[in-house]
């Protein structure tokens, strides 16, 4: 047989805290369990870390944007720099072609040594420049230190072969 008892049975801690919370007298009401220290603090972090990670991508976009306005300068062909201006429309694969291997070959040599700026026809200050100089596109123009025009190259060129010519403009500007 079951034993009956005549005490009365005591409330569980979880009701009695839902009864503390919704009574009206002066007691303090307890924390949610979902804003702890940790859970602020693990938020706090979350925050930071997006922060952080949407600074890091602005960041690289605005260098992006900066060396793509600084390529296009036409002005840096007379800075006193050896420089390489590529007659190029951006929608030509051979003018794609030939600005990886410039680039490429570019890579070979210290930062400085030579300019790369590119002329684009699609803008009015490439095609002003081409029209100058009677070039279409696919085609680099090398410049010595002072803006003198050195040498034109037309047409498709592999990176070795450019890092020889550039190496050539190269001698020539120091001699110069």
């Amino acid at each position: 047989m079951k034993k009956t008892s005549n005490k009365k049975r005591q409330p569980s801690s979880k009701a009695k805290r839902k009864a503390e919370s919704t009574s009206n007298d002066a007691t303090p009401v307890e924390m949610s369990p979902d804003v702890t220290r940790r859970n602020v603090l693990a938020k706090a972090r979350n925050i930071a870390l997006g922060v952080a990670a949407v600074g890091g991508v602005g960041a690289f976009v605005g260098h992006s944007v900066t060396s793509a306005i600084a390529e296009h300068d036409l002005t840096r062909v007379t800075n006193g720099t050896p420089t390489v201006v590529q007659v190029h429309d951006p929608n030509c694969p051979l003018c794609r072609s030939l600005q990886r291997a410039t680039k490429k070959a570019l890579k070979t040599f210290d930062r400085g040594q030579i300019d790369y700026v590119i002329a684009n026809i699609k803008g009015e200050e490439g095609q002003a420049f081409a029209a100058r100089y009677r070039v279409p596109h696919v085609t680099l123009l090398l410049f010595d230190g002072s803006g003198e025009l050195v040498e034109i190259l037309q047409g498709q060129r592999t990176a070795e072969e450019l890092q020889f010519v550039f190496q050539d403009l190269l001698v020539d500007a120091s001699t110069g």
